[in-house]
This record gives C-alpha cells, sequence and structure tokens, in this order.
C-alpha cells in the first residue's frame, strides 16, 4: 500500500500512513501556467495498492488533479486506486428541486467511481438517501465521528450538555450524548400565533450550571448555530462549545460564530482549518485496512 496527498492533504496523510506503517507516495501536482493541471508520480506504485487522500471542498478544481492521479497510476502499473475523501461534496443535490436541473450528487457518484476502485468517508450528508451505494457504484466505506467527538468533550469540557437545535438533530446529539455520558436536551418551539414562535430550552434550571455543547455534521454559513447560541443566552445559559464534523464555514461563518458568543469552535480535521482539534486518522486508516482487506 502507497498512501498520496493530494495538495492541501498533507497533514492527515502523513498521520493515516503512520497508523498504517504505510509508504508515502510522493508526487509533483501543480498547475501550469495556462491552470492545466500537471501530474508525475516519483514514487515505484506498480502492483501496489495506491491511496489517494483527497478532502472534497470547495471540489471543482481538485477533481481533475486527482482524476489525473488516479490515470497515471493505473498507467504505472499500479494494483488500485482508492480514495480517501473525509468530506464529500455533491450530496445535497439529490432530485430535481425544480424544473430543468441536473441531480448532482448522481453524476458526481459516477465519475468518482469510474477511477477510483473503493471509496472512504466520513459522515456524508445523506439526506434522502439510504447508503451511499445508492448512487457509488464501487466498494464504500462510511465513518462516523460521534464516538471521537463524544471522546473529545468528555477529556475536555467539565459539566457537559448537548444541545440539539431541534427535533431532527435529536437522533445524532442524543448518540454523541450517550457515548460522551452526558445529558443531552433539544431546543422546543413554542407557537404563540403566525409569526410569534417562541424557542425555549426545556429543563434550562437543571442545566444553568452546565457548558452546552451544540453538535453539527456541517458548519457552513453557521446560521442555525449563531441562532441556537442566541436562545441559549436569552435562557440565561453558559456560552456554548461548538462542535462541528465537517468545517466548511462559507464565506465569514467561522468569524460570525465565533463573535456570536461561544466559548469555543471545534471541528474534526475533515478538512484543514484552524479549529481542527479532533483527529479522525486511527479511524480512517483502519477502515482503509479493512476496505482493502475486503477489496483484495
Amino acid at each position: 500500500m502507497i498512501v498520496f496527498a493530494l495538495p492541501g492533504n498533507e497533514e492527515l496523510t502523513k498521520k493515516i500512513a503512520g497508523h498504517l506503517k504505510a509508504e508515502k507516495g510522493e508526487a509533483t501536482i501543480r498547475q501550469f501556467p495556462d491552470g492545466e493541471s500537471y501530474v508525475q508520480i516519483h514514487s515505484e506504485v506498480k502492483d501496489k495498492c495506491v491511496v489517494m487522500v483527497c478532502t472534497l471542498h470547495e471540489p471543482d478544481a481538485k477533481l481533475l488533479p486527482l482524476y489525473f492521479l488516479s490515470k497515471t497510476a493505473k498507467e504505472l502499473g499500479a494494483a488500485c486506486t482508492c480514495l480517501v475523501a473525509p468530506y464529500l461534496a455533491y450530496m445535497r443535490q439529490d432530485k430535481q428541486f425544480n424544473p430543468g436541473e441536473g441531480i448532482t450528487s448522481t453524476y458526481f457518484a459516477e465519475l468518482i467511481s469510474g477511477f477510483a476502485e473503493t471509496l472512504t468517508t466520513v459522515d456524508p450528508h445523506l439526506h434522502r438517501r439510504s447508503s451511499l451505494s445508492e448512487i457509488y457504484t464501487v466498494p464504500n466505506k462510511l465513518i462516523h465521528a460521534a464516538s471521537h467527538i463524544s471522546k473529545w468533550v468528555s477529556d475536555n469540557i467539565e459539566k457537559p450538555v448537548f444541545i440539539g437545535p431541534d427535533g431532527e438533530s435529536e437522533q445524532w446529539v442524543s448518540q454523541v450524548a450517550e457515548e460522551a455520558g452526558a445529558p443531552f436536551t433539544v431546543l422546543e418551539k413554542v407557537r404563540h400565533g403566525d409569526r410569534d414562535v417562541e424557542v425555549s430550552v426545556p429543563d434550562v434550571a437543571k442545566y444553568k450550571d452546565h457548558t452546552p455543547v451544540l453538535v453539527d455534521d456541517i458548519i457552513s454559513t453557521a446560521r442555525t448555530m449563531i441562532e441556537t447560541v442566541g436562545h441559549l443566552k436569552k435562557a440565561g445559559m453558559h456560552p456554548p462549545v461548538c462542535v462541528g464534523v465537517h468545517a466548511v464555514f462559507a464565506g465569514s461563518a467561522y468569524a460570525d460564530l465565533k463573535n456570536a458568543g461561544v466559548q469555543q469552535v471545534v471541528t474534526c480535521n475533515t478538512i484543514p482549518h484552524e479549529s481542527n482539534q479532533i483527529d479522525l486518522s486511527d479511524i480512517l486508516a483502519k477502515e482503509i485496512n479493512q476496505l482493502m482487506k475486503h477489496h483484495a
């Protein structure tokens, strides 16, 4: 097995290769002055399983170098090329919301399945799909960050209480809370009239001296979290700790969230970001190994 880092994925790749005790591949991936991609593999890949680590936020610019790396490795005799994409893009457009729209999650899956023999990813936004295999035709492994998040919270936060922003989040929040051995509660919406909706924290008195922990899979615009922070403040709770799996942070979302009156913002290292504090390289390595054995 030989592990290659696509540009920007060097740190995570080094950790994964370390856990796997695998060789780290050397390649040159850069752009020509005209914007086209150049790929050159320096390591011996013949008969080896090539693992490509490439997280896919802002995916459009990443896809061609990844495709070229895979094709080059195959041309040089690699036994297989396997993709590790901790964050998997193009999961939201999973049906035609308006006439004439492309169902891009399906097309993207076809593209990836065409040049990667296996796919390993973390907490993809499945939404209306029950599994990745509905659109990805290659063996795939879906990793959950919940237990790593629980462990980080129980190691770093005194008296945590997990808060779900709505009923939809209950299943996910309750699982993380249970593993951390901490209580959880879900915000309630009380309608007083058409436009008058009050959001309350159930059992607020019980949790006044706890540190609220907000958990979400993707922090993109951070609007939901910022709103939730506001509700907790109104209820007189301590400033919360916000935890996300994927640090997408569109535009000024990170600064906005930090300015909303939070204690800290913490994410997993699926997308490189200054908020990364929860390392998933061990579980990624373990699942890559399993998938390889299975695939071989």
